[in-house]
């Protein structure tokens, strides 16, 4: 009984990782996405870029990131999948778009605590 439980479980596991790297293979991002993936990425390194900065360099950074995320999520918005694609190709995509969305919103959040930290700065002192 030992071995057929081992078995069913390597079996499972087995169809698991198919079914996995199949979906995995198939979910690329089209070029557009990568293209704002990219995009994204350079937005992260310009925040924490002013997260290490201090004074008017720090808000300089902080405008050049926000300018990059107003233009980012314009794109974004504008963005649509393909004509004719098929409906797991609509859902990959839509869940791709969906990624890129909450790495938006994640810096957005994490721009909004540093700007609360340079608003309370000056009354730590007190």
């Amino acid at each position: 009984m030992k071995k057929q439980s081992i078995r069913k479980m390597i079996t499972t596991i087995a169809v698991c990782s198919v079914g996995f790297l199949s979906v995995s293979a198939v979910a690329a991002p089209d070029e557009f996405q990568r293209q704002m993936i990219q995009r994204v990425a350079q937005s992260k390194q310009k925040l924490q870029q002013a997260e290490a900065a201090k004074g008017a360099e720090r808000q300089k950074l902080m405008g050049e990131h926000m300018k990059m995320m107003k233009e980012t999520m314009e794109k974004m918005q504008a963005m649509k999948p393909k004509a004719g694609m098929s409906m797991q190709e609509h859902e990959e995509w839509i869940s791709q778009h969906q990624k890129l969305m909450e790495g938006i919103m994640g810096q957005m959040m994490e721009e909004h605590h540093l700007i609360m930290d340079i608003g309370a700065a000056p009354h730590q002192g007190k």
